[in-house]
C-alpha cells in the first residue's frame, strides 16, 4: 500500500535550479544534516559537508552564531552542491545577515527572539530574496503565555504555538516555509505533529526528534517518531539528529525513507540475521553487496540470505538474489531460479554480473 502525503503545498529551497530543492506536495522526502563544525572555518565546512553531498543529502544546515559565520555562507555556497539552510537562534540580526549573503533559507524559532519587532522585517526581507524559512518550535522556545496555560512543553503546547507562527507569517504574505515541531520525548514530538496536521493546515513539514543521542538510541527515537508520522502521510524533509558523524545521519534517514518504500535514489538490500544455521560468511557477503551497488541510483530490492529457512521466500520478493546454503548457493531474478548451485567464493561476483546485466 503507497503512503499518501498530506501535504499539497510546495516549500522552495534555493533560486539556483541547479541546487533547488522542492519540498512538499508530490516531492519526494528530502535528507537534510547539520554540520558539526564552526562555519566560519570554511574548506573544513566544505570538507565536512562533502562527505554527505554524494551519499544522498538533499540539504544542508550550517550553524549561525556570529556575524563570521554568516560572511561565510557565499564561499561555502560557491564550492558545494547543496542548498545551505543558515540556523538562527536568539538574534534576528543574524537572519538577516544570513539572508543577505545568500543563504537559501533560514531557521528560526520566534519564540526565542530576544526582539520581535525584528521578525516582520526577517520575513520581509525573505521574500525580497526568494529564500526559505523552517519556523521552529520546541522546548526551549516555547512562549511563556503558553508555557504557563499548558504547564509544560506538552504536545498541545507545542502545536498551538506552531500554528500561532504559521497565522503570523500568513498574515505578513509569506508562504515559502516549511514548520518544525520537536521534542526529545518521541510520544510528545508525534502528537504534536499529529494535532498541527488535524488542525487542516497544509504547510510542508520538517521531521526530527531532537538531541536524540548515540547512534544506537538516536535511530532507534528518530524510526519511531519519524517513521510512525511518515506512514501516516505526515512529513515532507527529515533530519535523524543523532550525536555522531552527519553520514550516519543521513545513512539513517535513508534507512528510516527505504523501508517504507520512499525513497528511490539507491537499492534497498534485505539480510538475515545470523543464526547456527548459517554455513556462509553472510556479514561479508552482504558488506560487499552494499559496497558494490552504491553507484546503483535505482530503487531495486537485493536480498542476502544465508539459510533454507528465509532464503527461497526473499528471493521470491527480490529483484535480485543470493539463496544460500552450505558453502554455496543459488541466484534469483524476478523471483525465478537465475543459476543453482553456485559455490560461495563465487556468489556475489555472480550476483554483481546479473545485476549489472538486468538493472
Amino acid at each position: 500500500m503507497s503512503i499518501l502525503r498530506r501535504t499539497t503545498r510546495t516549500c522552495t529551497i534555493g533560486t539556483d535550479p541547479a541546487r533547488q530543492v522542492l519540498v512538499g506536495s508530490e516531492h519526494p522526502v528530502a535528507i537534510q544534516t547539520m554540520c558539526m563544525g564552526k562555519t566560519e572555518d570554511v574548506e573544513g565546512t566544505i570538507a565536512e559537508i562533502q562527505t554527505v553531498e554524494d551519499l544522498g543529502c538533499d540539504i544542508i544546515r550550517l550553524a549561525m552564531p556570529s556575524f563570521d559565520a554568516a560572511k561565510a555562507i557565499p564561499l561555502i555556497k560557491a564550492k558545494t552542491k547543496l542548498p545551505i539552510v543558515a540556523d538562527i537562534h536568539f538574534d534576528p540580526r543574524l537572519a538577516i545577515a544570513a539572508l543577505d549573503y545568500g543563504a537559501d533559507k533560514i531557521r528560526i524559532n520566534p519564540g526565542n527572539f530576544f526582539d520581535k519587532s525584528y521578525l516582520e522585517k526577517v520575513i520581509t526581507l525573505a521574500k525580497q530574496k526568494k529564500a526559505a524559512i523552517r519556523i521552529g518550535v520546541n522546548a526551549g522556545s516555547l512562549e511563556k503565555d503558553l508555557w504557563e496555560k499548558h504547564g509544560a512543553p506538552t504536545a498541545e503546547a507545542l502545536a498551538e504555538s506552531a500554528l500561532r507562527w504559521v497565522n503570523f507569517v500568513e498574515y505578513l504574505g509569506f508562504q515559502n516555509f516549511v514548520v518544525s515541531i520537536k521534542s526529545e520525548r518521541v510520544p510528545v514530538m508525534v502528537e504534536a505533529y499529529q494535532r498541527f496536521a488535524a488542525a487542516g493546515n497544509d504547510v510542508p513539514l520538517h521531521l526530527g526528534v531532537t538531541h536524540a543521542g548515540l547512534l544506537i538510541p538516536g535511530t532507534v527515537k528518530n524510526a519511531l517518531g519519524i517513521g510512525t508520522l511518515l506512514m501516516q502521510g505526515i512529513g515532507d524533509t527529515i533530519r535523524a539528529s543523532i550525536t555522531d558523524d552527519i553520514v550516519k545521519e543521513v545513512e539513517v534517514c535513508k534507512s528510516i525513507l527505504k523501508s517504507l518504500g520512499l525513497y528511490s535514489k539507491e537499492p534497498d538490500i534485505i539480510a538475515c540475521p545470523t543464526c547456527g544455521r548459517i554455513e556462509v560468511d553472510l556479514p561479508k557477503m552482504v558488506h560487499e553487496v552494499e559496497e558494490a551497488t552504491r553507484h546503483l541510483k535505482k530503487p531495486v530490492r537485493i536480498a542476502v540470505m544465508g539459510c533454507v529457512v528465509n532464503s527461497v521466500g526473499e528471493a521470491k520478493e527480490s529483484e535480485f538474489a543470493i539463496a544460500s546454503g552450505k558453502h554455496a548457493g543459488a541466484l534469483y531474478y524476478k523471483g525465478e531460479l537465475y543459476k543453482a548451485n553456485v559455490p560461495e567464493a563465487e556468489l556475489v561476483p555472480e550476483l554483481l554480473k546479473l545485476i549489472e546485466e538486468k538493472a
